[in-house]
């Protein structure tokens, strides 16, 4: 019968594993090289061009939603001329202000759109793109079919991107106006929302126009340039820092790359990359592209074909130490212990196993049958190992030979006491095993953190840590001035108006989870949307951004608005502050990004109010570290604080190692900036693409693949052939020793189960043997009872008996 399994192919997996995790050492950490550009670092230039592209996306979506806002909330009164309503939605003078001062919302409630990106805007008739009215500077329709835009039958309009007829580009937003018919005023209409009013019989269609310049892209950290460019290459707007100079186009190398890459991925939503440029002055320019749309690709932008470039140049890296001959010396010690447990398993193990399996299988047959051949097998001695259970095996066959010949009886099992055996040789292999595999887990290509991560890598961090930071204050500063809006067209109104305003205010804005109006005493006068989570109970004097819960399970931040007083309504109070709780989920959504790690939003004492991650509300930082950190950025309320990053550990969590972390101020101006509030991020330096941290992880992984597979395979021999090889051992010994009742029933079709199988087929041809002497010597003794004088002396008695009986005296 074939042997299934055994001692051979534990031993031969193990080597051919060996054998593998040498080579991965070998050409895992021989083929990692030094770069003079970490991967981390264009990693982290491609992530800062894609939160650029995100933060240029948001911005036109919100202009285009304001646009649209404004243009159902109001109303034309009947008769107004196109001038007039024109008017109603644009700035007055749209000639470039040079004052930085925003412009404050309209006193009707409707903000209109303001700033300085508004540069025109005209009111057209839909069925033929005639002009009603125009102002500020001529806008640029060249290229673009009003009339189809009209006829599409969408509510929502795209912004269209204009490179051509004007000497800069020009963003295009579209809002559909509703005007009343003739003889009907905006007073018959007061009572009815204001996307509704005016639709009535006779009432008209117009088309508004607004021209604007493309806003410039965000960019944070020194010597960064950022840059709107088309499919051409051709820059449309940019922002560089620290008076780095803006090209005309993508002319330089890296650029050119970059746009390419950018190109062959037709603005696909999310598309990002990075691209490298050659080295110049000692430096080396590093350029990051994204696509300008959202990554769902259903956005105001997915249609604009803009891309987003970032790049500046770092200096090149130093040259690491050779990985490659400390691989190829790992993997030649891999080699010699592979080579050293494969023999000496096979010489103390599996050789003596196999020679006992035939010596068992030799006797076996030599004692069932009866011939010369037979007689001659026996007469062949058995090799005797001289090592453990093999050895015990070994003698004890000897023994059982020697039984079977009738050169000796059963021998008593000699006491061996507690003696290595296999299991010790097994045990030997696992430890030979480790000392090459547990140096390489805790002890080998340790990085040192502060040493490891180059100082660009930290500064991206610290970059898109304040790009963070800007988006959540940008929607602060919005949720501020929409609230504002609001709380101005609330005044005067009857409850039940001032209700309904709200609701709509709370439809056009996500972000609001609840809106209510305050009165002097702090109490709710008029509420919509979800139940309010405010615990503190105050009517603040001015407007902002506040935070209004300091317990509980959810944190509260809220813009509030004074509701400035009706007109003619001196003789009643009226509600006197409007609060827009805001949604803390919006917060979080805005805080998680891509290979930015864990980020918190938190207050002046350092408890958490939004993060990437779960959290608890009002918890401390998760590290001390990171507490310390955001300390270092000044974050005493109404100062307006530095950023701040570093490598640090984060000792409160176990195992973590440490993490680049960076931590930057809310807001230096606007609603948010006396707040006090910091947005910190974290991120473990063992996450970042850097040479060092590959070889470390790749020599982990050496090891532990080692360790998994000596234990695995060595394992594997331990429960296949040393289990059963002491049991064998026991049951050899008993029956050499005279045990012949204790049948033995073979497990495994194996070595140790032939083996097992010829010494029941022993047992057998030993008590036969016995039972066959035994009865030889009861036939002896009745057929010697005939002939031997003491039995006819018993014969004498026995027939002597009678007579004695038959001479005994009667009654």
């Amino acid at each position: 019968m074939p042997l299934l399994g055994g001692v051979r192919p534990p031993i031969a997996a193990l080597l051919c594993a060996l054998l593998a995790v040498a080579a991965f050492f070998a050409l895992g950490l021989g083929t990692v090289h030094e770069e003079d550009v970490p991967q981390a670092v264009s990693d982290g230039e491609r992530q800062i061009a894609a939160d650029s592209a995100a933060s240029v996306a948001a911005s036109v979506n919100a202009r285009a939603a304001a646009l649209r806002r404004s243009a159902a909330a109001v109303t034309p009164a009947a008769g107004s001329t196109a001038a007039q309503i024109l008017k109603t939605f644009l700035p007055d003078r749209l000639s470039a202000p040079k004052s930085r001062k925003p412009r404050q919302p309209r006193q009707d409630g409707h903000p209109g759109l303001s700033g300085q990106s508004v540069r025109g805007g005209a009111l057209l008739v839909p069925s033929t793109g005639k002009r009603l009215a125009v102002s500020g500077e001529a806008v640029p329709l060249a290229g673009v079919d009003v009339t189809d835009l009209a006829r599409s039958g969408a509510d929502d309009i795209m912004p269209r991107l204009v490179t051509e007829g004007t000497p800069e580009a020009r963003l295009l937003f579209f809002a559909r106006v509703t005007v009343p018919a003739p003889g009907r005023n905006k007073d018959e209409n007061a009572d009815q929302p204001g996307d509704l009013a005016g639709k009535g019989p006779g009432a008209r269609e117009l088309l508004l126009v607004v021209s604007e310049k493309l806003p410039a892209p965000p960019v944070h950290g020194d010597g960064r340039t950022g840059q709107l460019v088309d499919g051409s290459g051709k820059v449309l707007a940019g922002t560089a820092t620290d008076g780095q100079a803006l090209a005309a186009d993508a002319g330089d190398g890296a650029l050119r790359a970059a746009v390419s890459a950018a190109d062959s991925v037709p603005h696909a939503a999310g598309a990002a990359g990075s691209t490298l440029g050659d080295a110049h002055g000692g430096l080396r320019r590093v350029a990051g592209w994204a696509s300008v749309a959202a990554a769902d690709g259903e956005d105001e932008t997915s249609d604009l074909g803009l891309t987003l470039l970032t790049f500046r140049d770092v200096p090149p890296a130093k040259g690491g130490p050779d990985h490659l001959r400390f691989a190829l010396l790992g993997a030649g010690a891999l080699l010699v212990i592979a080579a050293l447990v494969t023999v000496g398993l096979g010489g103390i193990v599996q050789r003596p196993l196999l020679r006992l399996h035939l010596s068992a299988a030799r006797l076996a047959k030599g004692a069932a049958a009866e011939c010369p051949e037979a007689r001659e097998e026996l007469a062949r001695p058995v090799p005797v190992p001289a090592f453990g259970e093999l050895g015990r095996v070994g003698r004890a066959l000897e023994s059982i030979r020697r039984q079977l010949l009738g050169e000796t009886g059963p021998e008593p099992a000699p006491s061996l006491g507690r003696r290595p055996g296999v299991r010790s040789v097994v045990l030997a292999c696992v430890l030979l095993i480790a000392i090459w595999g547990v140096p390489l887990l805790f002890v080998v290509n340790r990085v040192e953190a502060g040493k490891a991560v180059p100082a660009a890598a930290i500064a991206d961090q610290q970059a898109r840590t304040e790009a963070a930071a800007d988006r959540v204050r940008s929607i602060l500063d919005q949720s501020y001035t929409d609230l504002t809006g609001v709380a101005t067209a609330v005044s005067g109104q009857s409850p039940e108006r001032a209700a309904d305003t709200l609701r709509r205010a709370l439809a056009a804005h996500p972000k609001y989870r609840s809106v209510y109006a305050l009165d002097h005493t702090g109490a709710i006068v008029t509420r919509v949307g979800n139940e309010p989570l405010r615990t503190r109970v105050h009517t603040p004097t001015g407007s902002g951004i506040t935070q209004v819960n300091t317990s509980g399970r959810i944190p509260s931040i809220a813009a509030y608005a004074q509701i400035p007083p009706a007109k003619g309504g001196a003789g009643r109070r009226p509600p006197a502050v409007l609060f827009a709780e805001i949604d803390v989920n919006a917060l979080n959504s805005l805080l998680s990004r891509p290979g930015l790690g864990s980020v918190w939003l938190t207050d002046h004492k350092q408890r958490v109010l939004a993060a990437s991650v779960g959290f608890q509300a009002f918890q401390p930082l998760p590290s001390q570290s990171f507490t310390r950190l955001a300390a270092r950025t000044e974050a005493a309320p109404g100062s307006a604080g530095s950023p701040a990053s570093a490598v640090v550990d984060a000792e409160t969590t176990p195992g973590a190692g440490p993490s680049v972390a960076a931590a930057a101020p809310l807001a230096q101006t606007g609603p948010a900036a006396t707040l006090g509030w910091r947005v910190v991020s974290a991120e473990p330096a063992a996450a970042l693409k850097l040479t060092a941290y590959q070889v470390q992880a790749r020599t982990m992984l050496a090891g532990l693949l080692a360790l998994t597979a000596g234990i695995a395979f060595l394992g594997w021999l331990h429960i296949v052939v040393v289990r059963p090889l002491r049991s064998l051992a026991g049951y050899a010994e008993r029956l050499a020793g005279g045990d012949r009742r204790t049948v033995l029933y073979p497990v495994h079709h194996d070595e140790c189960g032939s083996v097992t199988r010829s010494l029941e087929l022993l047992r057998q041809s030993l008590a036969d043997r016995d039972r066959g002497g035994d009865r030889g010597r009861s036939d002896d003794r009745d057929r010697g009872g005939d002939h031997d004088p003491g039995g006819g002396a018993d014969l004498a008695t026995a027939h002597a008996q009678p007579s004695r009986r038959e001479s005994a005296p009667r009654p």
